[in-house]
Formats: structure tokens, sequence, C-alpha cells
């Protein structure tokens, strides 16, 4: 399996995604080979390390992970769009607008990992967790939109998580979990990718 996170961006000292892998590793004890990787918050460093990393060693499952500042729980992404419209610069100050991700992809891609089956098993374990239907339009989404473009969709399952900050150093009145409950939501995460044969069935729409 390949799991990634991202190092900081916008200012901050930390992002939770980049610690949150870094403690899965830390702590996996399974029989799987797990590869975890923290990305460049790079538009383009970022997406040719993970196109990288996703033909070095061909994983079954990947799952790439960033933080969405804002949101009070852990929220499997369903859709990436073939689109960069970057509000603000990345870590290397490029800021591309209306840029699609790869000329001439398709619109978008859907995640292969069972998503809704992962939000299902993340709340059952006690950590807020709901599906996301839209992974925003900066490196995050170019990096999910990537690993659906990199992957064989037949025969590996790859998606996107975003995580909320980690309480340990979240911004003053910004919503957050503790970085060990971060951590074990995309531990089962990754299980669930591995062991459910498909997805679950469930509503998880919006209406706005």
């Amino acid at each position: 399996m390949l799991l990634t996170g991202f190092e900081p961006f916008a200012g901050d000292a930390t992002n939770p995604s980049g610690d949150a892998v870094r403690l899965v590793a830390a702590e996996w004890n399974d029989p799987e080979r797990l590869v975890v990787e923290v990305l460049p918050v790079e538009f383009d460093r970022a997406g040719r390390t993970l196109t990288e990393l996703i033909a070095t060693h061909r994983p079954e499952v990947v799952v790439a992970t960033g933080l969405a500042g804002g949101r009070s729980g852990i929220t499997p992404e369903r859709v990436a769009i073939n689109l960069m419209d970057a509000r603000i610069p990345d870590n290397a100050g490029a800021q591309p607008v209306d840029v699609p991700s790869r000329p001439n992809g398709p619109a978008a891609h859907f995640a292969t990992i069972p998503v809704k089956a992962i939000t299902a098993a993340i709340v059952e374990a006690g950590v807020p967790a709901s599906v996301s239907h839209s992974a925003g339009t900066f490196v995050c989404n170019h990096a999910m939109y990537t690993a659906l473009d990199s992957t064989d969709r037949e025969s590996r399952r790859a998606g996107f998580i975003h995580v909320p900050h980690a309480s340990e150093n979240a911004p003053e009145g910004q919503p957050s979990l503790p970085l060990a409950d971060i951590a074990r939501g995309l531990r089962i995460a990754i299980r669930t990718s591995l062991d459910a044969e498909t997805d679950a069935t469930y509503a998880a729409g919006t209406i706005s």
C-alpha cells in the first residue's frame, strides 16, 4: 500500500496529514507492506512524485491525504476534477488558474477506494467522518486526480482523504481532532480498502 500526506503550507508550522501518515508508519504491524511518503505542496512536484511512487512500488491501494482546514472530521473524497485553480500560490510559488491537471484527460475521476465503507468504518470506531464530494482545486485535488489517472483502475484502488487540523497544534477557533484519531482513521481506511470487496450503499449526498 502507498499512503501519502503533505508538508506544511500557507504559513502553517505543521500539516496533520504528513504527521498522521508518519504515525501510521511508526505503528504499522499488519502483514502488508506499507510505503509512506510526505509530498511537497507543489502542483508539479507532487504530481510527478506520486506518479513515480506508483510506478516504482505498484501498490494495491493508494491513499493520498491532505489538510482541509475548517472541516471537523475525516472526509474521504468521492471525486477529483481535472482542474487546477489555485486561490493561493503553492510552496514553489506556482498559482495555476483554469489549467487542467492533465490536458485532454477525463473531466473527472471517481475514487476507486470504497469511500462509503471507509467512512462508515471510521464512524463506527468513534471518529467523526463523512463523505465529501469536492476535493477542491488546489494541490490535494491535483494529487487525487493524478493518483487515479496513474493507476490501473481494474486492479488497483486509489483515492484521497482530507483530514482536519490536529488538536495538538490547530489554529485558534478551528475544528480539530487528536492526531492519534486522525491516524487511526487512516489505518481504518487502508484496512477497509484492502478488505472490502464492494463499497457500502447508503445515502451520503448533499442538497447544497
